[in-house]
């Protein structure tokens, strides 16, 4: 029985504890007050302390009719503020919780451009570019007739301009390695998987000197061959 009160005992001072502090976090502003603080500091560009606030409004007040536009204003500061994963993070997170919103093709256009304004150098990775591209045809594919499909089209010619530039340089390194089929790969994706941004004309040029060299190859390797085995038993001398 003393036992049953220790434990009742304990169970009341917890309940106390928890209660005291859910009223130190209770909130201290309305949702009205939060969505109003929070567009006063976007518009003043203080993005840092408008995250704050939209943060907030959105974790204290899940269900305010100002929720929703909280979330997607976290995502826009933090693009802003050129911190593009966490942006990517929030108009993700945004997209999987309201795919229906009347919002998503700008939700989309702006996922493509998280990875887009990372886009680097032809001679660097590009990921971004790869990425970029992907979510900017997801965003013609649903909604081809969208103001915003129109700009991701013009980008999209960036990233496969990106994209042909470095299969174009990695074909230069490997032909330059001497690594002639793994250079006549690249150029052939070139020619064949982009546009012509100015690189067909070298890339086709690159195509035919591969051929020459990998056929040349091939014939000094039979030469050998035959030096080292006179006798071939099958009468192919090519290798497979």
């Amino acid at each position: 029985m003393k036992r049953f009160w220790v434990i009742i005992f304990f169970c009341l001072i917890s309940c106390f504890l928890f209660a005291t502090g859910c009223a130190k976090h209770k909130p201290e502003k309305t949702a009205d007050e939060l969505a109003a603080e929070g567009l006063a500091y976007f518009e003043e560009k203080d993005y840092r302390e408008a995250i704050t606030s939209y943060e907030r409004l959105r974790d204290w007040y899940p269900f305010s009719v100002h929720a929703k536009d909280a979330e997607l204003k976290v995502a826009d500061a933090y693009f802003l503020l050129e911190e593009y994963d966490q942006a990517l993070v929030a108009y993700q997170t945004y997209y999987q919780l309201h795919p229906s919103d009347p919002r998503i093709p700008y939700v989309l256009y702006r996922i493509g451009r998280c990875d887009f304004d990372q886009m680097v150098s032809v001679d660097r990775d590009q990921t971004p570019a790869a990425n970029a591209l992907e979510s900017f045809r997801r965003l013609i594919d649903q909604f081809p007739d969208h103001e915003y499909a129109v700009k991701a089209e013009e980008h999209i010619q960036e990233c496969l301009k990106n994209l042909a530039g470095k299969e174009h340089y990695v074909g230069k390194f490997y032909f330059k390695s001497k690594h002639y089929k793994a250079a006549l790969h690249r150029f052939q994706s070139v020619v064949n998987d982009y546009p012509d941004f100015g690189l067909h004309a070298e890339a086709k040029e690159y195509i035919e000197r591969c051929n020459d060299l990998i056929a040349a190859s091939a014939g000094e390797e039979d030469i050998d061959k035959g030096y080292e085995q006179p006798i071939v038993s099958d009468g192919n001398v090519w290798p497979e």
